[in-house]
């Protein structure tokens, strides 16, 4: 059997922010159904490069290629890719007027151009699915942070995505909510999802991840399996972040 080509491709990206170069020629390949985890220090260009494969953020050189289509300048790319990508940020950005049902349906009849009832039926599914089915109604102020966040998650996955990203999904969390929603990821992750998470949770990633990057000052410093990241870095500066994240 040939060797599937890689669902994601990052070849010699490279990103900017006026002088700051936060992105320095990386390059990664991302196969269907793996788990790949993110970690490094503050400013390292982690959520940048989540940001570049759904066009959040537009990469000045390099190339991203999303199952075969690269993503480019041209619209029709675009909209395929996104279609294809959902993202889970740290701030849940749900529609505070609207109840959680309403969140959940304003994608797909707008976007994948549900009915009504269809986008309920999704919407409801995937409620159930991160465990919070009786929150439907309620609004989102009257949720908890992991609750919200969860929520969050739901929104995603009710437009079939492909790819899920995850920038940092519990940082804003109390300490108790944070296991409710690594949960779901997991779970998910379990399922056969694509996803790239960014995250400093080290025992979800041992758990989950089939890769682990580890980045600094805007690039891949150390690529490698969790058994191996976790015991034998192979960088100084992987080592320093490691003894410091993992005695918290």
């Amino acid at each position: 059997m040939p060797t599937a080509s890689p669902l994601i491709k990052l070849d010699a990206v490279s990103k900017h922010f006026g002088e700051f170069q936060a992105l320095k020629q990386v390059s990664l390949e991302v196969k269907r159904g793996e788990k790949v985890v993110i970690c490094g220090p503050s400013g390292s260009g982690k959520s940048t490069l989540i940001r570049c494969v759904n066009r959040l953020e537009a990469h000045e050189s390099g190339t991203i290629v999303i199952d075969g289509i690269k993503l480019d300048e041209n619209p029709q790319n675009m909209r395929k890719i996104r279609s294809k990508v959902g993202m889970v940020f740290q701030q849940f950005n749900l529609f505070p007027h609207l109840t959680v049902l309403e969140n959940l349906m304003l994608g797909p009849v707008r976007a994948r151009k549900l009915s009504a009832d269809k986008a309920r039926e999704t919407a409801l599914t995937y409620l159930g699915r991160v465990r919070i089915p009786e929150q439907a109604d309620k609004y989102p102020r009257q949720l908890s942070g992991g609750q919200q966040q969860r929520v969050a998650i739901a929104r995603s996955l009710c437009m079939e995505p492909e790819i899920l990203l995850f920038d940092e999904p519990t940082s804003a969390l109390d300490p108790e909510m944070i296991n409710e929603v690594l949960d779901v990821m997991v779970e998910l992750a379990d399922s056969g999802m694509t996803m790239i998470c960014v995250t400093h949770e080290m025992g979800f990633a041992k758990k989950v991840a089939d890769k682990m990057i580890f980045m600094d000052h805007g690039e891949i410093v150390e690529e490698a399996t969790p058994k191996k990241f976790f015991a034998a870095p192979e960088s100084q500066r992987c080592q320093d972040f490691l003894e410091k994240i993992l005695q918290h």
